[in-house]
């Protein structure tokens, strides 16, 4: 069986677990690289989802390198009793000059490729490195857990065959599970 091309996804199985909620997260506003640390409330959303993924096989855990993802994996990993690896492919995407402004009338045109703002990632780009990313992830010893960010999931929502710009609820583990038979979209199931 050959390889999916670069831009598509590995046919492989995997969690996904958007960090802990942030001060930024609760006013709405685009945190994008700006390394913003989980709120209180965030370490408990942690917690609460290192519970919900114990007795799930997971045996890879691998986070984006921001804190507030950083510090999500390693409470995790704490219950699973299993080390953070980080991949750099993981971490949020730059809005550049809308970084630490409410996510707005620009968000949807830039989700749909048609604005990018200065000094920010495509969402084509994001899309690329966040499909090369969990592609590495998968290849890792299932069953992979990946720890990251709300706009990353938005990219892989689309390369998962989903309208892309739905929010991803803070720390509420997700199963994504490719098509039977190969063909169509990714099945995407909260674990709440």
């Amino acid at each position: 069986m050959s390889a999916p091309p670069a831009d598509r996804l590995h046919p492989v199985a995997f969690w996904f677990l958007r960090h802990g909620e942030t001060d930024w997260n609760a006013q709405n506003l685009s945190q994008g690289s700006v390394d913003i640390p989980l709120n209180e409330t965030g370490l408990a959303q942690a917690r609460s989802a290192s519970l919900l993924l114990r007795g799930r096989g997971i045996r890879s855990l691998i986070s984006s390198p921001l804190s507030r993802a950083r510090v999500t994996a390693e409470i995790v990993a704490g219950q699973l009793g299993l080390p953070v690896q980080f991949d750099n492919g993981l971490r949020e995407v730059s809005f550049g000059v809308q970084e630490g402004k409410p996510m707005s009338e620009w968000f949807q045109p830039w989700v749909d490729g048609l604005l990018t703002p200065a000094g920010a990632e495509s969402f084509p780009a994001l899309t690329t490195r966040a499909v090369a990313a969990i592609n590495r992830c998968t290849a890792r010893t299932p069953v992979v857990l990946v720890v990251a960010h709300g706009a990353l999931f938005r990219a892989m929502r689309g390369a998962m065959g989903h309208e892309p710009n739905v929010r991803t609820r803070n720390a509420v583990p997700v199963w994504c599970e490719p098509p039977v038979d190969g063909v169509g979209r990714w099945e995407i199931t909260y674990a709440d």
